[in-house]
């Protein structure tokens, strides 16, 4: 008598082509997760990290850590710049320990924690808001240092100088259109056959690059967009998203990239049923 065999159960993203549009050199790792669940992944940046035309403040700034009583990293990015700065000055973690430390989220923290730093504050939701709220009470008075993008949203140095804060803002990196992504997301778009069923996108400037890549919000917003789901990583994410003009069809709970891959899989649950 020949043994059965059990079929395999399809994974839930079985057949499901999902476009990446993370930085290059950040995309493995939710691409590699979504493999898992047996999605076909392509990746195409939507946003490219550059060094910042000046590197004098932030390399002031490192230079009196001493004079600082907060230090606010709110990415990777900036947690990768900071430290590159760090190696390059030859400027001792050691110098940081009197900081009180303040991560947007578990990926910035271990980040942080890596370069052997303790995080003093980790919000309960991974945006600035909340950044902001979990330092109520903390900054009166004190000195702080936020590192960030070249753009990006200005709530946290200014609800921190209502509360009484001295902040200097400097600028860790900037972030870029990658012109070369261009041909090759619009070819994509095009094409039913390979057109992705879903989009990432995990901060607005990945929202407002992929706009800008397809030709900016003039484009009409059904053109190539046809049988596409757009899954955000967070509310400012779909804020950018629907401000734009596109829909929101799956946002993440936890704010993370692996609260976004739950959301995904959930979304893709919930339409097989």
């Amino acid at each position: 008598m020949k043994a059965t065999r059990k079929k395999s159960t399809p994974k839930p993203l079985a057949g499901t082509r999902i476009l990446v549009g993370r930085a290059r050199h950040q995309a493995s790792a939710l691409s590699a997760q979504l493999e898992k669940l047996d999605a076909e992944i392509i990746e195409i940046p939507f946003i490219e990290i550059r060094n910042p035309r000046s590197y004098r403040p932030l390399d002031a700034a490192l230079k009196s850590i001493a004079d600082y009583d907060w230090l606010v990293l709110t990415s990777v990015n900036g947690v990768e710049a900071l430290s590159a700065r760090m190696k390059r000055l030859r400027v001792s973690p050691k110098r940081f320990k009197h900081l009180k430390i303040a991560a947007i989220g578990p990926a910035t923290r271990e980040e942080i924690e890596a370069l052997g730093l303790k995080v003093d504050v980790l919000p309960l939701r991974y945006i600035a808001e909340s950044v902001v709220d979990s330092l109520r009470g903390k900054v009166e008075g004190k000195r702080v240092l936020l590192a960030r993008a070249k753009v990006a949203r200005d709530i946290i140095p200014r609800e921190l100088r209502k509360m009484g804060a001295q902040v200097d803002v400097v600028e860790a990196y900037e972030t870029v259109v990658p012109a070369s992504s261009r041909a090759r997301l619009r070819s994509i778009m095009k094409d039913p056959k390979r057109r992705p069923h879903v989009i990432t996108f995990t901060s607005s400037s990945t929202v407002r690059n992929f706009v800008a890549l397809l030709g900016g919000r003039g484009r009409p917003p059904h053109t190539s967009l046809e049988g596409t789901q757009f899954a955000s990583i967070g509310p400012i994410t779909s804020a950018t998203l629907r401000e734009l003009g596109l829909p929101v069809h799956i946002e993440a709970t936890e704010y993370t990239i692996p609260g976004l891959i739950e959301a995904i899989q959930s979304n893709a649950f919930k339409a097989s049923i």
